[in-house]
């Protein structure tokens, strides 16, 4: 008599169903992985745009990073359009049926929300051109144009990751392997993590990371984008994989990018550079990931979980907050140092050709005005709490998700 075993995630895959075959054929399809490099191309792309205002300075619209960015977004919703279309007007009953219906259409629900992304994020281009022309250089992430941006790119990238989930949780389902299935989810996952990332640049500063703030905002998004994939997925090491591509993916741009000359364009230039501009390093989130992995296969090993879902989140809250701030605090510290001044770790590179160079580039801000404190250690823990267990819920829902 054959069981079924409970995976790291905590939730049971159901037995075999004559779905198997199709499940099989359906392994890794080439609508999952399209979303997944248009996915990766909005990342790079606002990375790459980043480094761009911070190197040259404004540009035309039509520098090569804006089209990385805008070419992730047409090709997650022409790849959703036509599944959508096919969903509808093809001729496998039981496929549309296992669609979501709007608007007398039928399509995945990953595939919906990728299209109302690209919608959102083509209608912000001719925003965008018109707020530089009339304001110049934006200083701040999220602008009003950028902020529309911003959600169109969380649209098609969460709409690359719930259609992987779905994909995922129908292999699950059939008792076939799900190793390639649950890569490309965990790749998903860390790509929508790195976006977070960007969207957040301006509370992530190295010379931030031992003010209170900073700790504050990680807390209540870290743990949202990194436990509740990590739920969902059935991999051996799910959040450790999920931060390993956040950070590989980070770290190739801050390794390529100053590869390429470059001068600024716009006046007054304090920081005559030469390179592309590089983003700092990013958040050493594989450590908190690992403890959380041991914290969820402990978890479901126990015959009896008191609390359930809250007792797991309260655990889950505590221990990525002091892995966190135990190997961030320290490793803040060493990028502000002498050190850190190299190819490798780039610290010196990161500096845009507006900042007058001087002693305050290695030391840290807000020390006076934003201390880290015994009080801003509780909050960030509520915090970090409180986004673990919205996260259990969230991967609950991607874990029970098939259309």
């Amino acid at each position: 008599m054959r069981t079924s075993s409970v995976t790291a995630s905590g939730v049971a895959p159901a037995a075999p169903t004559a779905t198997r075959v199709a499940a099989r054929a359906e392994s890794l399809p080439w609508t999952v992985l399209a979303l997944a490099v248009g996915a990766t191309s909005i990342v790079v792309g606002v990375i790459w745009d980043i480094s761009w205002h911070s190197t040259i300075g404004r540009d035309t619209f039509w520098t090569p990073a804006h089209m990385a960015i805008y070419l992730g977004g047409v090709v997650g919703g022409l790849v959703s359009g036509w599944m959508v279309l096919r969903m509808t007007f093809g001729k496998h009953s039981e496929a549309t049926a296992a669609g979501v219906r709007f608007w007398g259409f039928r399509g995945p629900l990953g595939a919906w929300w990728a299209i109302w992304g690209a919608i959102a994020m083509l209608t912000s281009a001719p925003f965008d051109d018109w707020w530089h022309n009339a304001y110049g250089l934006v200083v701040e992430i999220l602008s009003p144009p950028h902020t529309v941006l911003a959600l169109g790119m969380f649209g098609v990238t969460l709409g690359g990751l719930i259609l992987a989930a779905a994909l995922h949780n129908r292999v699950t389902q059939s008792g076939s392997r799900v190793r390639g299935q649950g890569v490309i989810f965990a790749y998903t996952a860390g790509v929508v993590l790195a976006l977070i990332a960007v969207l957040a640049t301006e509370y992530r500063q190295t010379n931030l990371q031992h003010a209170a703030t900073f700790y504050l905002v990680m807390a209540a998004l870290v743990p949202l984008f990194l436990l509740a994939p990590a739920r969902a997925v059935h991999l051996r090491l799910p959040a450790t994989t999920i931060a390993a591509v956040y950070m590989l993916l980070n770290l190739a741009m801050i390794w390529i990018l100053p590869q390429f000359s470059a001068t600024p364009l716009l006046g007054p230039i304090y920081n005559p550079v030469d390179h592309m501009v590089v983003d700092v390093w990013p958040l050493l989130l594989v450590v908190p990931a690992f403890g959380l992995d041991l914290l969820l296969r402990a978890w479901q090993r126990r015959a009896r979980r008191p609390g359930g879902d809250w007792t797991l989140a309260l655990l889950a809250g505590v221990v990525f907050f002091a892995l966190f701030l135990a190997v961030q605090w320290p490793f803040s510290a060493f990028l502000l140092s002498e050190k850190a001044r190299n190819a490798f770790f780039a610290t010196d590179l990161s500096w845009s050709y507006g900042a007058r160079p001087g002693p305050w580039m290695h030391r840290f801000w807000a020390l006076e005005g934003d201390p880290f404190t015994l009080r801003s250690a509780a909050l960030a823990v509520v915090l970090a709490v409180t986004s673990s267990r919205l996260a259990l819920a969230w991967g609950s829902w991607m874990a029970r998700v098939k259309r």
